[in-house]
This record gives structure tokens, sequence and C-alpha cells, in this order.
């Protein structure tokens, strides 16, 4: 049987001329080097600028100039309401009803107002569980909750280990761990992708699995939104958290979002409340009592930021065009050719940390250098001078992500080529 892959230039062009998402990669601005086109495989950091982002942007400072205040009420996406003009195609790209998701701050912030309404520790029930070397965002987050409520994290906090090869976590692993700690774990807090890895995580087994053990479940989806299709309503995860300046291409810093389900649309868990969380019909009659309003919209605490929320809902009608599962197809194909050139042209260079398995990760590859760190770095560095735009994880991973809207099978090429020069002159 002939191989589904060629290592060629011409193969990966036609396989480009013929990918039916092509036009999408004309909707963004891709970095120069030297005077074409970068080799960007860094979405999974800080995303591309769309092209219409700037129009986008330029229409709200227009309205801002020509009717200052009067803009919350007549301009053309009244800021009023701004935040309503993201939710249905947030919805759609998450998996969720549009009254579970808001677009609102950022992820850390987030994180944090969810763990208020849903980490409610007993004397009984008090640990929070999250995988071994999580992002720092998670890890400082949780600790911090752990002592403001009155816990040490020495025995309130619990690391999944890793025990699969490069540090990945088997279900039977998370299975393990809550059938010894279950009863005491108050919340599962785990990565829709983690970081590091790549690893990709089952969130409906994990969700129906700490479920039976009473646990709360909440999910990071830094690494997830935008780059797997996600059924959130009907994995049934009490809330998720996530950033939009990844593979959501919403900038830097860029507005964040939530999700909580709707069991919990007019629950009567504490939460920090704020105004513009407050009942939209009553808001404006300034009344001394916080009534929140039904749904996730009811967790937020300020207007809008209307400068923030432009890209964002830019970025999103791209997606919900392409569509996520016509996306998540090209990136099979896209990650699973670039795996197979590392794995046939690279592999006396350059091991594969993410799980082989498709259904275990998304668009993201972590790869580490044989010989080291410091050949590791070297490489990185040498990469990153030649246009080949990744990034870098301590200790010794590259991430390099092939992006379905806007990277090509050519790039991955690139990619391969640029590394056999450095082996070659190594």
């Amino acid at each position: 049987m002939s191989a589904p892959y060629e290592a060629t230039l011409a193969w990966a062009q036609a396989q480009d001329a013929a990918d039916p998402l092509r036009g999408f990669r004309d909707e963004f601005l891709i970095p120069p080097h030297e005077g074409r086109d970068s080799h960007y495989f860094c979405g999974n950091s800080l995303g591309l600028q769309p092209r219409a982002v700037r129009a986008a942007l330029q229409a709200e400072l227009d309205d801002w100039a020509a009717l200052a205040v009067e803009g919350h009420f007549k301009g053309r996406l009244p800021w009023m309401d701004y935040h309503e003009f993201v939710r249905d195609d947030l919805a759609t790209v998450v998996g969720a009803q549009p009254s579970e998701v808001v677009a609102m701050n950022t992820l850390g912030v987030n994180l944090h107002l969810m763990m208020v309404s849903f980490y409610r520790p007993t004397p009984e029930r008090h640990a929070i569980l999250i995988e071994a070397g999580s992002f720092p965002t998670d890890r400082y987050a949780v600790e911090s909750q752990v002592r403001f409520h009155g816990y040490d994290p020495a025995t309130s906090l619990i690391e999944l280990q890793g025990d699969e090869a490069n540090g990945t976590i088997s279900m039977e692993a998370i299975e393990r761990v809550l059938a010894e700690h279950g009863s005491r774990i108050a919340l599962v807090m785990l990565p829709g992708i983690q970081y590091r890895t790549g690893q990709a995580f089952d969130l409906a087994a994990i969700t129906r699995l700490a479920q039976r053990h009473g646990c709360m479940v909440g999910f990071d989806l830094a690494h997830a939104v935008g780059n797997l299709p996600l059924r959130l309503h009907d994995i049934g995860a009490d809330f998720a958290i996530w950033c939009s300046y990844k593979y959501l291409n919403s900038g830097p810093g860029a507005v964040g979002g939530a999700f909580v389900h709707e069991r919990h649309a007019r629950t009567t868990l504490p939460r920090f409340a704020g105004w513009w969380g407050h009942d939209k019909t009553t808001r404006f009659q300034m009344g001394p009592e916080f009534v929140p309003t039904y749904g996730a919209d009811g967790w937020q605490l300020s207007n809008p930021p209307i400068l923030a929320l432009a890209p964002l809902r830019v970025s999103l009608e791209i997606f919900v065009r392409a569509g996520m599962s016509n996306l998540r197809e090209k990136s099979l194909r896209l990650t699973g050719y670039l795996e197979w050139l590392v794995q046939t042209q690279l592999n006396d260079v350059l091991e594969v940390v993410t799980p082989s398995d498709p259904a275990r990760r998304g668009s993201q590859l972590s790869l580490r250098v044989q010989g080291g760190r410091a050949r590791g770095r070297a490489l990185f560095e040498y990469l990153m001078g030649h246009g080949i735009v990744g990034d870098w994880r301590e200790p010794d991973v590259i991430r390099i992500s092939p992006t379905p809207l806007y990277n090509r099978f050519a790039d991955c090429v690139a990619f391969v080529e640029a590394v056999r020069a450095w082996h070659r002159g190594g």
C-alpha cells in the first residue's frame, strides 16, 4: 500500500490547491520574512490578525467620534448590547446554547470568577484536581483559591501525574485518582488541551466520571477553543473558560470567554456580582439588590470593552463561515502530514511528544530535539531566524501548530527543509 503522503513540495502544493478552505488564508495578514510570507506555526500562542479587523475597529472609532455617548444606542452596532453581537457565533464555535456563553474579561479573571461559584469547599470535600505541570494561570489561581478558603495546598491540591511516555496522562490515571480521592475532591479543573504536551483530553468522559464522584467540573479551554470541535452543552461540565488570542485570532490580550451550563442559569450559588451582570430589563433602575441576568451573562461585572470585542466578532464570523467540522477535517490531515514528515524525514533529529492518536490532539505538535535542551534551543533560534515561527516552552519543547484557517501543506515542507538545513550545518 502506498503512503498517504509524499515528502515533496509539489505534492504539498497540489494538496493546497485542492483545499476547499484555501481561500481563508487570504483573510489573514501573514508576517513577512525577507520579502515573502513567513511560515507561521504559532496560532496556538497568538493567532494572526484577520484583515477585516482594521475596518471593524475603525467603524467603532468613527461612531465614537460622531456619536460619543449616543453610540451606546445609535451606533451601527450599539455598544449597549455589543457583547450580544458575538454570542451566537461564540456558542456555535464551542457547542453551547447562546445563553450559556459570554465574552468577558480574560482567562485568569474568569477562572477566579467561576471558582467563586463552583469551588465550594467543605471540611469533607475541599480538594481541587489539576494536572501536574499545568499552565501557571491555572496553578496559581487554584492554589490561591484553596488558601483563600483557609485550606492548605499541600493537602487540598491534587496534581495528576503523567503515566504515559512524554508525560501525557491516560484516562485510566484519571480514573485511579478519582477512585482514590473523589470523595474529597470539590472541583476537577483540567485543560481541554495540555499546553506543553499538546494532549487533548476526553472532556465528556472526564465530566461523567467526575460527576459520578460528586465533583464539580471545569475546563480551561485556552488551547482547545477554535482548535477542536467542542460540545460544551452536551458534555455537561459546570463551567469552562478560555482566552481568545490563540486560535480565535482576536489580538494580544483579547477578551476571553466563559461557559456556564444552563442548569446553573438561575443558580443560588454565590458569585461576585457586578452591575452588568444584573437583569438587563431593570439594570438602569440602579436598585440596591442584585438580580442576576439569566445564564452566563449573570457573571459579568462591567460593561463590554467595545474595541476589544470588535476583533473577536470578526474572527468568530470567519469560524462560522468555515465551519468547525471542516476546520477539524483539514487539521487532521495537516497535522497528520507534519507528524508523518517528522517521523519519516527527521526521525534522527526530532521526537514527537504529542500523542499520535489524532483523537488525543489538536493542531499542535510538541517536539523535542534529540541531544538535549541546548540543541533544542539552538534549533528554535535557527527556525525563527529563517522565517519558521513556532514557540518554545521550557524545559525543552518546540511547539509547532499548523492552523487550518491559514496554514498550508507547503508550510510543513518548509519546516522540514529548515530543520534538515540546520541539522546538516550542525
